[in-house]
């Protein structure tokens, strides 16, 4: 599930800076990338925890601390946020004074925001626990190296930091504009070529938005679609393809795009000049230096650079729901055992050796899009999937069970499903809904 942010907090910001030991000129961590995100362990007065690193947030935000979760924040009030969507300002913390720990960097005096919402999840989407999302503050203390092919982020010191000349390298200006990055790029539309300026935004999983104008507008073939969620709420849009996106001299043909509708936007006072923003899914197609300090970004492509734009053509959204018992049968035709170390849950139960019990999460359908082949065929939101073309889903990722659902435009796709306590099989052929 995509997700955007836009934090508006009444109230005072605090400065503070991470730092590298004296002697160290840089800092290397590996990340996951889950949806075209970027996602960093943390630490947070001594507790880890999982975060997105976010080009268009300003200060860190906690917004899933469960029970288990056991963290303290210092020096509390409360705060109104107000983020994209069309709901109403909810109900926050600020915190100050918090000690943030990315191996050797550390910031002893860190502002952050805590989100009291309970709806605003985004672990079961994600297939993982997801607690909050950091960005601005990291991009100005470093120079931000992400190689999105290796899944290695390196925080360089900005003093100590040397520029490397490379011919596959393209340098961009970025203008650094209330503590966010804008890039400018040219979008090829139906008819005509436009000049935009973009919000770099690796907390979107998107490809590109933009946002219609008189010289931008929606491509004829497109479809309403649900976009992602905001603090602000739900977000939809008219979901399309562009002929194509140049950025830094690289060039990416029919690019994945969305128009969201602009009462999302009712938040933001001032969008500017800015007609959009670029997110991880076109991002992630290079390796990128960010160089706040320079106004600059530098890019390379990488073994990304030519996979296809990633459709929803099956209609369906998934998340986790909760855990379900499966039960596998480890002995053959003979009843002879079958050796088998592999386990798909992180509690098992044998039965009389030869039948096992696996404690695993349970995949639900999230939402349906209206006039999907999936809608066509019956299944409905809630419906617990149990699996896609005869494999088991506990077996795989969410992220590769959606992988699965989509896999390429014509394909038959068998879901067997559990609904009211019965198993049911829905069948349909994935749809391209742009031609």
């Amino acid at each position: 599930m995509p997700f955007f942010l836009l934090l508006c907090v009444c109230g005072n910001t605090y400065s503070q800076t991470f730092s590298l030991p004296v002697s160290q000129e840089s800092q290397k961590v590996k990340f996951q990338l889950i949806n075209n995100l970027i996602i960093l362990p943390i630490e947070v007065n001594g507790t880890e925890l999982s975060f997105i690193l976010d080009s268009g947030v300003h200060k860190p935000i906690l917004f899933n601390l469960t029970n288990q979760d056991s963290i303290q924040i210092n020096n509390v009030s409360e705060i109104s946020i107000r983020g994209l969507g069309k709901g109403e300002p909810i109900k926050g913390l600020s915190s100050i004074d918090n000690v943030f720990k990315i191996g050797e960097i550390v910031n002893n005096s860190q502002q952050l925001y805590v989100v009291l919402d309970k709806d605003l999840n985004l672990s079961p989407s994600m297939g993982i626990p997801i607690h909050g999302i950091i960005g601005y503050d990291l991009f100005r203390d470093f120079i931000v190296d992400i190689n999105y092919s290796k899944k290695i982020i390196k925080f360089h010191s900005p003093e100590k930091y040397i520029y490397k000349e490379h011919k596959k390298n393209s340098v961009l200006p970025l203008k650094i504009i209330r503590n966010k990055a804008y890039v400018a790029a040219n979008v090829f539309l139906e008819e005509k070529e436009a000049p935009v300026r973009l919000l770099v935004d690796t907390g979107s999983s998107d490809a590109v938005w933009l946002f219609e104008d008189e010289n931008i507008g929606v491509p004829s073939k497109n479809y309403q679609d649900f976009l992602g969620k905001g603090l602000g709420g739900e977000i939809f849009g008219r979901r399309t393809k562009i002929n194509g996106i140049s950025i830094g001299g690289f060039s990416l043909k029919d690019a994945k795009a969305a128009f969201p509708d602009m009462e999302t936007f009712n938040s933001i006072k001032k969008l500017g000049n800015r007609n959009g923003s670029v997110g991880g899914e076109i991002l992630k197609r290079f390796n990128i230096v960010f160089d706040y300090s320079n106004k600059r970004m530098i890019l390379r492509k990488n073994g990304n650079y030519n996979k296809p734009f990633h459709y929803n053509f099956s209609g369906i959204e998934l998340q986790h729901n909760g855990v379900r018992y499966v039960s596998e049968h480890l002995s053959n035709t003979n009843g002879f055992v079958v050796k088998d170390n592999k386990t798909y849950g992180n509690v098992q139960i044998l039965l009389e050796n030869t039948t096992r019990l696996s404690l695993v999460p349970e995949i639900v359908v999230s939402a349906i899009r209206a006039g999907s082949p999936a809608e066509a065929a019956g299944l409905q939101q809630g419906d617990v999937i149990l699996a896609v073309n005869g494999e088991p889903v506990h077996k795989y990722k969410i992220q590769e069970i959606m992988k699965m659902l989509n896999e390429k435009e014509g394909k038959r796709i068998k879901v067997l499903i559990e609904r009211y306590n019965n198993d049911v099989l829905f069948s349909f052929v994935l749809k391209n809904m742009l031609k």
